[in-house]
């Protein structure tokens, strides 16, 4: 993999990577732990009283009163999606089902070989803390030259092109 040029995935297609993975891993996620819940994990009347506000342009009405959650069901759910990413990390050498729809992956920064569960965990855990600064960790993508958010230099980690596959010169990948 170092004998090519790199290719550093930018925040546009990591954005996207994240919106696919958001659809592909954490909904059908929540979906599971809304029904293991019975429904205590989320006051989903509450959510769809406040979008019918919003959609009638009442945004006071919308505001005033917030759906309530379970923290242990929140909590279920945030240490679900952990797993379930890491495993999907481990299985497809650094990619997501969305990593994978737009050709990008996680590497090591130093060696561009596969992350370890260590950087796996970190990266995963990185992610409250790039949120947790107005998603400043996120939006780090934009500016540097290396593309690297918050998490993966906590990490270690760099997500880049994989558009040609070891072994696969003719750019056609499983």
């Amino acid at each position: 993999m170092q004998s090519r040029e790199v290719r550093y995935a930018g925040f546009w297609t990591r954005f996207v990577a994240s919106f696919l993975d958001t659809i592909f891993l954490a909904l059908p996620v929540a979906v599971v732990i809304y029904f293991l819940s019975d429904g205590q994990w989320f006051d989903w009347a509450t959510y769809q009283q406040n979008m019918a506000y919003a959609m009638q342009g009442n945004a006071s009405a919308a505001l005033a009163q917030q759906p309530q959650t379970d923290l242990r069901w929140e909590i279920f759910f945030e240490l679900a999606v952990l797993t379930v990413t890491v495993l999907f990390w481990r299985r497809w050498r650094g990619a997501t089902p969305g990593k994978r729809v737009v050709h990008i992956t996680i590497v090591d920064a130093k060696t561009l070989g596969d992350i370890d569960n260590k950087q796996a965990i970190t990266r995963s855990l990185g992610y409250i803390v790039s949120t947790l600064l107005l998603l400043m960790g996120f939006l780090m993508v934009a500016f540097r030259q290396d593309k690297r958010a918050l998490h993966d230099l906590l990490a270690g980690t760099v997500v880049i092109h994989t558009d040609i596959e070891k072994g696969d010169e003719d750019g056609i990948s499983d």
